[in-house]
């Protein structure tokens, strides 16, 4: 697979934490965060391994072969170090679906996992 993006940024709570609310989207109704497109479908966890790895299937129906890996780690203190990566196969998107797919990981775990947690 080819790695179409990836990204690093933190995240408030611990990576256990972070690892729940990767294989569990809907645990907390009060605080929903992995709201989808019109053209998205939810995932589901192809491979986990608590609490340093979540593996997603395709958001994407257009582009089922699409995989988002997220790596947990401890940043030192209390948050975690949360990087997503998105892999594809063969060939790789044009630019513009790939700008589309790296935004809306961005957003979902960015921003609206983010939010979550009280960020």
């Amino acid at each position: 697979m080819l790695e179409a993006g990836r990204r690093a940024r933190t995240q408030p709570p611990p990576p256990a934490v972070v690892f729940e609310a990767l294989t569990e989207p809907d645990r907390d109704p009060a605080r929903p965060w992995l709201r989808l497109l019109d053209d998205e479908q939810r995932p589901r966890i192809v491979e986990a391994s608590y609490p340093r790895l979540v593996v997603w299937s395709s958001l994407w129906p257009r582009r089922p072969d699409a995989l988002v890996r997220f790596e947990l780690e401890s940043d030192g203190s209390y948050d975690t170090l949360l990087r997503w990566t998105l892999l594809v196969d063969e060939p790789m998107p044009d630019a513009s679906l790939l700008g589309h797919l790296r935004k809306r990981i961005n957003y979902l775990i960015n921003e609206s996992l983010r939010a979550t947690f009280g960020q």
